[in-house]
């Protein structure tokens, strides 16, 4: 079983659709959350998602454009929260609403969780990685800290596949990860996308400057 494995799209079009087209041929993709925030194509970014079906989980954006509650969010994450909350349709925010904070897939194989296992909001950064993450399932998929990273051990398999659409491990590029669970091999993959293309409509539509500025830092 192979699985594309994507998380924190974070509105970023250019960069989902990067990610899309760079990766290869896999059983199903999954997302481990956040599919909105700071970026300026949420809709776009949910009608994607929803339309190809793909397994997601809420992260804590999502969460906070349905519940208008925000996680010791900053001026910037506020700010595209309240963005995507004016710019969704009410069909992607239902769909936003109807996200799972956990989910496990092919019969209990694969958990997707975005910040730990016992709290969606708790950062979860590879140095905290180990067998103690895992209860039962070959794969434990991870989002939130926008860090790509993963571990094998004998009981299993930790990811972050890292940012699609806001990477913070000083890689600018799009990130990604394929598992091949059958095999325990994990391939982390970048791909670059046209950050012009964001910066300007994140100009354009009023967004602040830094939620710009900083994907060309990989920060």
């Amino acid at each position: 079983m192979r699985l594309g494995v994507i998380s924190d799209v974070h509105g970023n079009l250019p960069a989902l659709d990067a990610v899309l087209s760079d990766m290869p041929p896999v059983d199903t993709i999954v997302c481990a959350g956040d599919v909105v925030g700071y970026n300026p194509w949420p809709d776009a970014c949910v009608t994607e998602l929803s339309n190809r079906d793909i397994p997601t989980i809420s992260g804590n954006h999502d969460r906070a454009v349905i519940e208008g509650t925000g996680f010791r969010f900053n001026s910037l994450a506020a700010a595209g929260v309240d963005f995507a909350r004016d710019e969704l349709s009410p069909s992607s925010l239902d769909w936003l609403r109807s996200l799972p904070e956990r989910r496990t897939l092919a019969d209990g194989r694969v958990t997707l969780v975005h910040g730990h296992p016992s709290d969606p909001d708790r950062y979860t950064y590879p140095d905290d990685f180990s067998p103690a993450l895992l209860f039962g399932e070959e794969l434990l998929v991870l989002g939130h800290t926008h860090i790509q990273s993963h571990r094998i051990f004998d009981e299993g398999i930790v990811l972050n596949p890292g940012s699609v659409g806001q990477p913070r491990d000083g890689d600018p590029r799009a990130a990604y990860a394929v598992v091949d669970v059958d095999e325990m091999v994990v391939d982390e993959h970048r791909v670059g996308y046209d950050i012009d293309r964001v910066a300007e409509r994140v100009r354009e539509v009023g967004l602040p400057e830094r939620i710009a500025t900083r994907l060309y830092e990989g920060r």
